[in-house]
């Protein structure tokens, strides 16, 4: 699977990035729960944060070959900064998508720059899985709507400007879902619990409270009844920014495994001289280069079409990837790996997120198995 030139330029010019703005902070970042705004202007200064946004409005306006490819070098250095910038994406896609052209002139121009940040407002305590479970109620009321509910799960939960909602426009209805564009400075919209992760500690994920919000009717970004379908369809692409993302990860458990491996002697040799050692590595291998392609294969059909399908099988399989690699490679290194003086450990707790978030692994499974129905 070739990249064109376009491709392998933004690949390079990302990796540079990682290499030089991102590593050095990691940790810190990880330990205090601290976004690192700085690597975050870095991206808006390479105009990353303007990654789907379409050219007339200042944006590179990628395919999903590119987009994956961002991801997943992002993700190599630091997964809480690729996770915050494909979910300002999903906001910037909806608003290019559903939004209307004074929405595009008002919003998109803006989020290239990286300010507002995006967020996207779906999941609720009691719908995960099945977002059709939502309570979070938008009542018409003449030239406006007011909202009230609760979401949860809101990655850049603190830091957004914008937020792309779900909620119903009769709560008894299922089938009323629709989406909406929130200004975060809005009365009556709050920010609530910052949870405390086991990983992706870096990235604020938050509640969000609405208390009799008020926006003008025309922030109804799609059709009554219609949001759900919105969301489907720009959580494909999601998908393969979330394999994408985990493939990065798995690649740098990897690396940082066969360079241990190579410096780390027992009974005489390097570890990996010894059979157990270099079986592990070659597993890890194979898992980690089968997830990108999978993933990439995703990506290409994506890019002709959207495919439910592809993008569940890559997501599915590479971030379970992710999970088996990252306790590989924390084995690998022993003792040391179950330490903070080694990366291997926040990739471990950083890989299992992949599995569950914008779907679990179980979702993934029901999608593939449904399309595989005559």
């Amino acid at each position: 699977m070739e990249l064109t030139d376009e491709q392998e330029l933004i690949q390079n010019t990302v990796q540079e990035f990682v290499a030089n703005e991102v590593g050095a902070d990691v940790r810190e970042a990880d330990d205090n729960q601290e976004f690192p705004e700085d690597v975050w202007d870095g991206l808006a200064e390479l105009d990353l944060t303007g990654l789907t946004v379409p050219e007339e409005y200042g944006g590179l306006d990628v395919d999903t070959v590119t987009y994956s490819l961002v991801n997943e070098e992002l993700a190599y250095g630091h997964l809480a900064v690729a996770t915050a910038l494909s979910v300002h994406c999903l906001a910037t896609s909806c608003i290019r998508q559903f939004g209307s052209e004074a929405h595009k002139d008002e919003w998109l121009s803006e989020m290239v720059s990286g300010r507002p940040v995006g967020a996207f407002a779906l999941s609720e305590p009691d719908a995960g899985s099945n977002p059709a479970e939502m309570t979070a109620e938008a009542t018409r009321d003449g030239d406006e709507y007011v909202i009230n509910g609760k979401k949860q799960w809101i990655t850049n939960g603190e830091r957004a400007g914008v937020v792309i909602l779900f909620a119903k426009t009769d709560r008894d209805d299922p089938d009323t879902v629709t989406q909406f564009l929130i200004p975060k400075d809005v009365d009556g919209l709050e920010v609530g619990k910052k949870e405390d992760k086991l990983g992706l500690r870096a990235s604020d994920t938050t509640t969000l409270l609405f208390d009799d919000v008020r926006i003008p009717a025309e922030n109804r970004l799609t059709e009554v009844g219609r949001g759900l379908q919105a969301a489907f369809s720009i959580l494909t692409g999601g998908r393969v920014a979330i394999a994408s993302q985990a493939v990065g990860v798995a690649q740098a458990a990897l690396d940082d495994s066969i360079t241990y491996a190579n410096d780390r002697e027992q009974f005489g040799k390097p570890i990996v001289e010894h059979q157990a050692i270099a079986h592990k590595l070659a597993d890890m291998q194979t898992d980690v280069q089968a997830a990108r392609l999978l993933t990439r294969d995703a990506a290409r059909k994506n890019d002709d079409g959207v495919d439910p399908m592809s993008a569940a099988m890559a997501k599915y399989f590479a971030s379970e990837a992710a999970v088996d690699v990252a306790n590989e490679a924390v084995q690998v290194h022993g003792g040391y790996g179950y330490t903070k003086d080694f990366d291997v450990e926040r990739y471990y707790r950083d890989a299992k997120i992949t599995t569950i978030y914008e779907g679990t692994s179980e979702i993934q499974k029901k999608i593939i198995a449904r399309n595989l129905k005559r």
